[in-house]
């Protein structure tokens, strides 16, 4: 699978990387609903057998059990295969579960500290702040992570939905190496002044949610939106609710026309859109099972042609 430059580091990374998000099982703020943890590590597997060669996931997901999986899946990937694996901090939670946004030093200090133990690794290749939260204590938690990569625990570091004045605020303290916002045909926002500076400042950039959370799939109907579990998140999102849900099902249907033309489906299609903007580097994409992986990994080698990119802002929904 061809490779391509991450941003200021020395990465040289896969188009799509494999997003453990989704992994970290039910009984969390942030949960998909029940899975099979079996499935879950096959899912690595299978998009580390198919040359995806980057594994995204957080402290946070699951309460720490995405990245107990993620150690699971790659304890017995030979050094030559193993991806590289990227974590974040800034997301800690209480005996109860609940979650707060925490940067001050001694605790992101301590959460990579954790991950490493968790991920069972010496260092973590790209280390991220998960959000800019809370925004007066940005500065302390990004000399945290500097001093991390200093000692050797972290080999780059990054940020996480940060917006322009955020960045240039780290940026005074130690170079912003990347960054991870979300980006979709439905979520828009960076096009403005975010992603335009990170392709100014050479920042690579993974985007997250690529398919919209399952939407663009092709897969989503409005009976399984009903049918989500209970604590499954997108249960909430406006994008999920009606009328906003038939619309942006209207718009998967094309993408279901454009993706016949060349046997990709819907969601290859949808990511393949995210990487058709210059200063994209790649999109995390997620899964819990195998097959998952086997139905996006086109995406990878597959770009869009200028018609298409039309075809699709056509039938993007208005505001």
């Amino acid at each position: 699978m061809q490779k391509v430059t991450f941003g200021r580091t020395d990465l040289e990374i896969t188009p799509i990387g494999f997003g453990a998000w989704a992994i970290g099982g039910t009984g969390w703020g942030g949960a998909w609903g029940p899975q099979d943890d079996d499935e879950a590590v096959g899912a690595i597997r299978r998009a580390v057998e198919l040359g995806i060669n980057w594994v995204d996931t957080a402290a946070v997901y699951g309460l720490g059990h995405s990245e107990k999986l993620v150690a699971r899946a790659l304890k017995d990937v030979p050094d030559y295969d193993r991806p590289y694996v990227f974590t974040k901090c800034s997301l800690v939670w209480d005996e109860n579960g609940d979650i707060s946004n925490v940067l001050k030093k001694d605790s992101v200090k301590r959460e990579c500290e954790d991950s490493l133990r968790r991920l069972q690794a010496d260092f973590v290749d790209l280390y991220q702040i998960h959000w800019p939260r809370p925004d007066e204590d940005i500065e302390e938690g990004w000399g945290a992570l500097a001093e991390l990569k200093e000692e050797g625990k972290v080999r780059h570091i990054g940020v996480s939905n940060f917006d322009v004045s955020q960045m240039e605020r780290a940026e005074a303290i130690a170079p912003v190496e990347t960054l991870q916002p979300p980006y979709n045909m439905l979520n828009r926002e960076v096009e403005e002044e975010i992603l335009p500076y990170c392709e100014e400042e050479n920042i690579g950039v993974i985007v997250y949610s690529p398919m919209r959370s399952g939407l663009l799939t092709g897969k989503m109907t409005p009976e399984r939106v009903q049918n989500l579990p209970s604590d499954d998140w997108r249960r909430s999102a406006d994008d999920f609710q009606e009328p906003m849900l038939s619309e942006n099902l209207g718009l998967v249907e094309r993408l279901a026309e454009i993706g016949e033309r060349h046997g990709r489906s819907p969601g290859e299609v949808a990511i393949a859109w995210t990487l058709r903007h210059p200063a994209v580097t790649a999109a995390i994409v997620g899964g819990r099972r195998p097959d998952q992986v086997d139905g996006t990994i086109g995406a990878a080698g597959f770009r869009l042609s200028e018609e298409e990119v039309e075809e699709i802002e056509a039938a993007i929904p208005g505001p």
